[in-house]
């Protein structure tokens, strides 16, 4: 991967040809003006793919893209925030409802319109601020930065910022590019997606190939972030595919592929960065990488359990290098490892200490620890001794204000 060529671009969802977004204010959270509602179109009807939450609840949202999908194309995404359409009284027709609406505003197939929620479970959406909010929104349709802009802001909830992310590749000698915005804060836990994200690209793929890259990049990025161990019931991925760009099909497993995969990896992991490190009530972004694993799989474990472990996130907000949290965390993990020779190194811009070696102390200055975890952005770098394998995690630090934002999430 290091011999290709990825340039960041601007424009979020709508630098790829051939798509455009807005995000409107419709009403479904009554409390406040706020954009609740945005939808992402497409020119053509694209090949898509998609992943969705592991929890045995889910919105009614998935239930209707799942049935849209199976085809392997779809040309439209309608995203509403402030209402999760889960556990709530004839959701799936609400959802099915919505997507009558918005292709009739599009002019596009209702087959071909994937809906996604999120929001507060288990209450009942009207399909009232959808009538007046999705013509406002088809009206407002924008292929520039501003409406991929719009749309990301439509779709947050606890979020702080939007969340976009955008990137240019060649393929078989045409210039693609790939985009994406997202939502997510709080309610995320690896198990799937662990949040809202859409994807757009104006590459040539199948359906078959475009699912393959998004299930072989969802295990190494989406599935390792976690703020506070609660998987949601609406985790949704969807990434559609335009083709615009011209170039020949991708084959799976070419070079080609190799170069998309980069280009959704890349794309994945700048989104998971600014999704942890803006979990509810976060101060602090954690990664954390762990080396010389002896399987992949293990690696991935260990750099979550880290990631995850409570007691060791609320160190981290009071820049206490308690590293023996991390080496309690390492020690849960499932797996067949040993912990013999592990070794742990905090590391931010202010600096780096070495605190652990052997699984056991290794002398450091405290003040010096402090000065280091003091920054907004800590590296955890765990090796454990004993293989090849390596794998990231993302995560938060834990505060106070998660407890505020959470005691009253509802009002």
């Amino acid at each position: 991967m290091e011999n290709i060529q990825l340039t960041p671009v601007e424009g979020g969802i709508c630098a790829p040809q051939g798509f455009s977004a807005a995000g409107v204010h419709c009403g479904i959270r009554h409390n406040h003006t706020k954009p609740d509602l945005a939808i992402i179109k497409a020119d053509v009807r694209c090949t898509g793919a998609a992943c969705y939450t592991t929890n045995k609840v889910y919105g009614a949202p998935i239930t209707v893209d799942r049935e849209h999908l199976a085809d392997g194309y779809a040309q439209a995404i309608v995203v509403n925030s402030g209402n999760a359409n889960t556990c709530a009284p004839n959701g799936v027709q609400l959802a099915k409802d919505v997507c009558a609406l918005t292709a009739q505003a599009l002019g596009v197939a209702e087959a071909d319109v994937l809906p996604a929620s999120t929001g507060v479970i288990g209450q009942a959406m009207s399909i009232e601020p959808f009538q007046a909010g999705v013509p406002d929104a088809a009206s407002q349709l924008d292929s520039s930065p501003a409406g991929s802009l719009a749309a990301a802001t439509a779709i947050m909830t606890t979020d702080t910022h939007p969340k976009q992310a955008a990137v240019e590749f060649t393929i078989g000698g045409k210039v693609c590019r790939l985009g994406a915005i997202a939502k997510g804060s709080g309610m995320i836990h690896p198990n799937m997606a662990t949040m809202l994200l859409f994807m757009t690209t104006d590459a040539v793929l199948s359906h078959e190939v475009l699912q393959k890259a998004l299930s072989q990049v969802v295990p190494a990025t989406f599935n390792q972030i976690s703020v506070d161990g609660d998987t949601s019931t609406n985790d949704t991925v969807l990434l559609l595919a335009s083709g615009l760009a011209g170039n020949a099909p991708v084959a799976a497993d070419s070079e080609d592929y190799t170069v998309f995969v980069a280009a959704l990896t890349q794309v994945a992991e700048q989104l998971c960065r600014e999704l942890a490190g803006d979990g509810e009530g976060a101060t602090k972004l954690l990664e954390c990488t762990v080396t010389h694993a002896p399987t992949l799989e293990i690696a991935r474990a260990v750099s979550r359990s880290v990631i995850h472990s409570t007691l060791f996130k609320a160190a981290m907000f009071g820049a206490d290098a308690n590293w023996g949290r991390v080496l309690c965390a390492i020690g849960y993990t499932p797996g067949d490892f040993s912990i013999d020779h592990t070794s742990v190194r905090l590391r931010s811009k202010a600096g780096e200490v070495f605190v652990c070696e052997n699984a056991a102390y290794h002398p450091y200055s405290e003040e010096e620890a402090a000065k280091v975890l003091k920054e907004d952005e800590i590296d955890i770098l765990v090796d454990l001794g004993c293989g090849d394998a390596q794998a990231k995690a993302w995560g938060c630090d834990l505060t106070y204000d998660y407890v505020k934002i959470n005691g009253d999430y509802r009002t």
